[in-house]
């Protein structure tokens, strides 16, 4: 029987994979869409009110559907990313990344190495002291997927050294923030779409996976066309109103209204 990839895996080989944000700190709510065709859920902790407990509820619901779940962390500091993987997450996605000496001192801090990530075999992630500290090192390090947010104007001028990282998995463009930084009137204006442009070469001469958030899917084979693989859209906040909206629309148009 051939082996099933990782979804670290399926990123890095750049194979298209399709998930959603989840912004309601609700282990139901994540339950939910873990039962989903979803290939992955991002736990919103930057913008969504999580705290540690949702977090864990969250994840847990996730793992015991084998759904892969991010974490894109609250600030790019070592401790959240340490919570997120303790607690059982896929991968992080880190934002705001664009200082190189920085990035690797993050990166190290998702990995077991020296110097790196710190060990506690009590947490979800090592079984509970279930799993012996040697095997779940090795496993940690093979499975965790680590993903870098760009969304800084600054980062247009380090993206050579940033996708010279090896242990960065793929760069995931943050568009709305990257207009704020460039002065720009939204995320479809020229000089955003322009700049987004540019990580999706400078990746494609790397070999880098990419991904990103598009505002209209009418947009999908453009990016497809210029190596985005890894698309995160919408939310379960998203779903939820436009289900509303599709519910009394139809009611509307089967009465005649």
């Amino acid at each position: 029987m051939e082996r099933t990839l990782t979804f670290k895996e399926r990123t890095r080989a750049r194979e298209l994979t399709v998930g959603t944000w989840i912004k309601t700190p609700s282990r139901i709510v994540t339950e939910v869409l873990s039962g989903s065709a979803m290939d992955v859920l991002c736990l919103d902790a930057e913008h969504a009110p999580f705290d540690r407990m949702d977090l864990d509820g969250a994840i847990l619901s996730a793992r015991a559907q084998d759904m892969p779940v991010l974490v894109r962390v609250q600030a790019p500091f070592p401790t959240e990313i340490l919570n997120a993987l303790d607690l059982g997450a896929t991968g992080v996605v880190i934002p705001h990344v664009y200082d190189a000496a920085k990035t690797r001192e993050l990166v190290s801090s998702c990995l077991y190495a020296p110097g790196g990530r710190g060990y506690a075999g009590s947490s979800r992630a090592a079984g509970y002291t279930r799993v012996k500290m040697a095997d779940h090192i090795m496993a940690s390090n093979k499975m965790t997927t680590i993903i870098a947010q760009l969304e800084d104007a600054e980062v247009l001028s380090t993206l050579d050294e940033l996708m010279a990282i090896e242990e960065i998995d793929c760069f995931f463009i943050g568009r709305a923030d990257l207009a704020v930084g460039l002065g720009a009137s939204s995320a479809v204006a020229p000089e955003v779409i322009d700049a987004s442009t540019m990580i999706c070469e400078t990746a494609a001469k790397r070999g880098k996976a990419v991904g990103m958030f598009v505002p209209d899917l009418a947009e999908i084979p453009r990016w497809n066309q210029l190596g985005v693989s890894l698309y995160l859209l919408e939310s379960d906040q998203a779903f939820l109103i436009n289900g509303a909206s599709r519910l009394k629309h139809a009611v509307y148009q089967a009465s005649g209204l």
